[in-house]
């Protein structure tokens, strides 16, 4: 691993008319590392990880990923970016969804082909290729929208609650393939409820109230506050809800 940043956010706030949503956020994310983002609903998680992958701009502060100011269109092929709500197409098949993502991309022929079917294979729908979207479950739906999100193998993986929905077997085999991708030198940012997610990542930050309460290691933390589970920890920093 390196100590070049592929993430860093700096005094970021974001408002929504009244409402102050992120607070002076500043954080920086290595090259290659997981980061994860721990928060309870409403804490700002979502809002964050939208201006790291350039949706949205924050009110005030900086986002720069991979050295380039966001939000910026050139950036869009770089980033892997999957949504909490699922953004694919009811009326197509899976295979037609992956199809258009690719060609946005800019895959084609014999690479899109190839991809189209290892990341169908990883998240286990190659026998749900040709299957209209309409008829899929949700957490099928999820499994595909990592899928597009995986599609053109980009530098920064950035994962809105990834596994929701997802049985606890697909998920391990999601996580392994997550930390592979982090060897091989992709960053990988992500949001998750799931306490056993936060200690495969190599950094946590904590978010309560739009407000970075902690950063540091799974195991910093939970010397930090004297826990034996990052949940301990979790809870310590204001993880339960009010």
């Amino acid at each position: 691993m390196t100590n070049e940043l592929s993430i860093q956010v700096q005094n970021v706030s974001k408002q929504f008319g009244e409402k102050i949503v992120l607070q002076d956020i500043t954080l920086a994310v290595p090259k290659a590392h997981i980061f994860g983002l721990l928060g309870p609903s409403g804490s700002g998680k979502t809002t964050l990880v939208r201006l790291i992958a350039g949706i949205d701009a924050p009110s005030s502060g900086t986002v720069h990923v991979l050295g380039q100011r966001m939000p910026q269109l050139a950036m869009l092929s770089q980033i892997g970016y999957m949504a909490q709500s699922d953004a694919l197409y009811a009326e197509l098949t899976a295979l037609e969804n992956l199809e258009f993502f690719a060609a946005l991309y800019g895959l084609t022929g014999t690479k899109r082909k190839k991809r189209i079917q290892e990341v169908m294979e990883l998240v286990d729908l190659s026998a749900h290729m040709k299957k209209q979207i309409s008829i899929y479950s949700g957490g099928m739906k999820r499994r595909l929208s990592l899928a597009v999100s995986l599609l053109h193998e980009p530098q920064i993986l950035i994962l809105d609650e990834p596994t929701v929905g997802i049985d606890p077997l697909l998920r391990k085999s999601i996580w392994e393939e997550l930390t592979n991708l982090s060897r091989q030198g992709t960053t990988i940012l992500v949001t998750t409820h799931v306490m056993d997610e936060a200690e495969k990542c190599h950094q946590l930050g904590m978010i309560r109230d739009g407000k970075l309460t902690a950063v540091g290691n799974p195991e910093a933390l939970k010397k930090a506050t004297s826990s034996s589970t990052i949940e301990e920890a979790f809870l310590y920093y204001g993880g339960a809800e009010a």
